[in-house]
């Protein structure tokens, strides 16, 4: 048995993956996280299955070595290539939740019968998990992909919120593909610090899903169920390793958790 209060581990290929720790920290207040920042490696979304499944399982390494009752991965391209792998790798070590079942789950649950779109790295499109595991839980949706691989690239820089961003989104958004939906899922980690612009472009009149929260509400069921909650009143201990430092990094992490936080580098290769 897992004690209840060790560490929440959590990791993403940059910051893409802060906007799931942040949502958790908002709900699981009593739970201290550890997040790691492969930001030697990013973005995940252009590299091969492989080269995303060895650098999940070296993570994965770092994580239990801290001693993680859990690992959150707060990447879609990850979830998507790596999830089956690592929790076979993990064992009994720690559970494993990823960011697209819990998505699904929500859309099987306030959609039916309508046309939703997706936007996400080519490795989450190509992958075709999200229309995979929707088609197998959900009748009458329609899901339209689209590969969307400037955005994460144009985040990690700090270009969102500006109008460098939004016309990059405007251009993306306005594809053929993506005509006619009822819903749109962010398909990545790092769409939700756009998120403001492209409810923007669709003036309301399209529901735009952020995975944050929705994982964050998912994670706190799963940490019930496994009888691993922390329910006792702690101050949590909050903790960043980064593959690489960056400055937008170290910028973002601050933002989302309103304090300057240290940021351990840890090399996955010497």
């Amino acid at each position: 048995m897992k004690n209840k209060q060790a560490p929440i581990g959590i990791f993403d290929s940059g910051i893409g993956g802060l906007t799931v720790a942040h949502a958790i920290r908002k709900i699981l207040r009593n739970e201290s996280l550890i997040y790691f920042g492969d930001t030697a490696h990013l973005p995940y979304g252009d590299k091969s299955e492989a080269a995303v499944q060895a650098y999940s399982i070296k993570i994965a390494d770092v994580l239990l070595g801290r001693g993680c009752k859990i690992i959150v991965i707060a990447c879609n391209s990850a979830s998507s290539a790596a999830y089956e792998l690592l929790k076979e790798y993990v064992g009994s070590r720690a559970k494993v939740v990823n960011v697209i079942d819990p998505m699904v789950s929500f859309v099987k649950e306030k959609f039916s019968e309508t046309k939703i779109g997706l936007i996400g790295t080519k490795r989450t499109v190509q992958s075709n998990i999200y229309a995979r595991k929707i088609e197998e839980l959900v009748q009458g949706i329609e899901l339209a992909s689209l590969a969307t691989p400037l955005l994460v690239p144009m985040i990690e820089e700090g270009f969102f919120n500006n109008k460098i961003s939004s016309e990059i989104i405007d251009q993306y958004l306005s594809d053929e593909l993506l005509q006619n939906i009822e819903g749109l899922i962010l398909g990545c980690t790092h769409y939700p610090l756009v998120k403001n612009q492209i409810e923007k472009y669709y003036q309301g009149k399209v529901q735009v899903l952020d995975s944050s929260e929705i994982t964050a509400l998912y994670l706190k069921d799963r940490l019930i169920e496994f009888d691993i909650l922390n329910d006792q009143e702690t101050e949590p201990d909050d903790r960043f390793l980064v593959s690489d430092y960056t400055e937008s990094f170290e910028a973002s992490t601050k933002l989302f958790f309103n304090q300057r936080v240290h940021l351990e580098k840890y090399a996955l290769w010497d």
